[in-house]
């Protein structure tokens, strides 16, 4: 009898040490800090809060494809999958390097790829985005997860923005976009040109279908659909943080078209709830994906309740029944038909695979010598030579940054800096980068190796940095931490045995970048040339709540 209970015992035991080792590598991706699905059947606002800025979503059978503006971060387009438009898994981009290619080896903070449209036809996805600078280009993929081809610009010119085609039912080809006035010297009108039935050569010169500057002032990020006869434009208006949702419908693709709001902040706390996709779920439901301007936090995303009412969408929750909508916090989640299991995006890094992970992105256009990984599961970052013509970080290409994941979380990284010699002043460390931006960091110097803070304000307009000498360490090992709390107050401390930290005696507020939100990250620089460089080990790179 003894061993028969023994024996049992035993059987318990493995069973539960492996139930909980599932458990354990089920939850290990999922975010410390901020997860939407609220497992009773209801989500809350946002459904990523990230900078996933301007998203455009399309949906094949049961699975939900996001894409985002990127900027000059690369890799760019990134691409998250979702079953209930709840969860989302970023799972890979389909911008590997930034055409033109040695323009965007250079920092260009606030250019690059703006709102993209993503969208599945003839068994492909195609993803139009735009350059304010060169134009708008096109990229395919048979599969979500690449390979994408290679962009082809198929309208070449200054100030096109936010691009949307549209497949109809005639057989025609069309594409809807908005103008940037610091390039094209008008905004606040749309317009629509025909495209070939492969959608990648524009036919002709286009046509003016809105003019938004009386009532609708910046009018932008066009998305165009069709139904019941009507062809819809879904278009922000009234700015980023202060605007309202859009939508314009005719029975002609060339207008004239009607107008109405059919979203805006009303009585609640989300601001400028606009720019985003209608998708719809096979179950016949609506609804609405958009982002928030959360300043340092970027642009985060939401997912609102959405219906149509004689012909016109309403989107969010309409109280007094006049048409038009404000955004929710908490609501249902989709009936999808089925339930998924949670999932957010990538976070913490522990550095042991080959390839970075999906949350990182670089400021430029990489080079091969700015990183390799060992085959002792650390991240090694070689001290790149800072542009001789760097006022300051604002043009430091080789920042290695992620971005800011909820109202509140920490970060802590450990490292091992090994200088290759005094005169490179050589330094690495961890990041807060906006326009106005802080780091900590170990610098190499005469005196052996120092620990320095630094912060800069205003970087765009060439701010020299401001250093503070916090103290000698003994070794180039080091733990280094920053804490973000509400209203993006940042305080970084260290320590030289993982337990015992030491706090700088001094906050930092973090600041949007231009046109992004606040990222935290890595970096390893040096200021002069040599034949060889130094480099840092980073053994790892975590995401935890704030401890109080």
């Amino acid at each position: 009898m003894h061993l028969i209970i023994k024996r049992t015992f035993v059987a318990l035991s493995f069973c539960v040490c492996a139930c909980l080792q599932v458990l354990a590598q089920s939850d290990a991706g999922i975010s410390k800090t901020w997860v939407a699905d609220l497992g009773n059947g209801n989500y809350k606002n946002p459904i990523i809060h990230a900078d996933y800025s301007d998203p455009d979503v399309c949906r094949v059978g049961d699975d939900y494809y996001m894409t985002a503006s990127s900027f000059n971060a690369i890799p760019g387009l990134p691409i998250l999958h979702s079953n209930d438009l709840v969860n989302w898994k970023l799972i890979s981009y389909a911008l590997d390097r930034q055409p033109p290619f040695e323009h965007f080896e250079k920092v260009q903070n606030g250019n690059g790829v703006w709102a993209p449209a993503i969208r599945y036809h003839n068994n492909e996805f195609y993803i139009y985005y735009p350059d304010p600078d060169f134009g708008i280009y096109l990229i395919k993929a048979k599969q979500a997860t690449g390979p994408w081809s290679k962009p082809l610009l198929i309208k070449s010119g200054k100030g096109f923005i936010d691009p949307c085609p549209l497949w109809d039912s005639n057989g025609k080809t069309y594409l809807v976009h908005g103008w940037a006035g610091s390039r094209a010297g008008i905004k606040s009108i749309i317009t629509i040109n025909e495209m070939n039935p492969q959608g990648d050569q524009i036919l002709d010169e286009g046509v003016l279908v809105y003019d938004g500057h009386e009532i609708d002032p910046t009018i932008e990020g066009p998305k165009i659909y069709k139904r019941n006869g009507y062809y819809y434009i879904f278009a922000p208006a009234g700015g980023v943080s202060t605007g309202w949702q859009l939508v314009l419908r005719s029975k002609n693709i060339y207008g004239p078209y009607e107008r109405k709001v059919v979203m805006d902040q009303g009585k609640s706390i989300i601001n400028g709830p606009h720019q985003g996709a209608w998708v719809d779920t096979k179950t016949g439901e609506d609804w609405f994906i958009h982002f928030q301007d959360k300043e340092a936090y970027g642009r985060v995303a939401h997912l609102q309740p959405m219906k149509w009412v004689n012909d016109w969408p309403v989107i969010g929750i309409d109280t007094d029944k006049d048409g038009k909508g404000e955004p929710v916090l908490t609501y249902r989640k989709p009936n999808v038909g089925k339930t998924y299991p949670i999932t957010t995006p990538p976070e913490s890094d522990e550095f042991n695979n080959p390839k970075l992970g999906l949350q990182w992105q670089w400021a430029a256009n990489p080079k091969v010598t700015w990183k390799a990984h060992s085959t002792t599961g650390v991240l090694r970052l070689f001290s790149a030579k800072i542009l001789d013509s760097a006022k300051n970080f604002w043009q430091v290409p080789n920042i290695l940054s992620q971005k800011f994941p909820a109202d509140q979380f920490m970060v802590t990284t450990k490292l091992l800096f090994k200088p290759a010699a005094l005169k490179l002043q050589e330094k690495t460390g961890l990041i807060i980068m906006g326009e106005n931006y802080a780091y900590l960091a170990i610098k190499n110097t005469s005196e052996g190796l120092q620990l320095v803070y630094t912060t800069c304000t205003n970087a765009s307009k060439g701010t020299a940095e401001t250093e503070k000498n916090i103290a000698k360490l003994p070794s180039g090992s080091v733990y280094l931490r920053v804490a973000v709390k509400a209203n993006a107050i940042c305080q970084f401390a260290y320590s030289t045995d993982g337990d015992n930290f030491t706090s700088i005696n001094e906050n930092f507020s973090a600041t949007p970048g231009r046109w992004i939100g606040a990222k935290a990250g890595i970096f390893c620089t040096r200021t002069d040339q040599t034949n060889d460089s130094g480099y840092a080990d980073f053994d790892w790179f975590r995401l935890a709540p704030v401890k109080e």
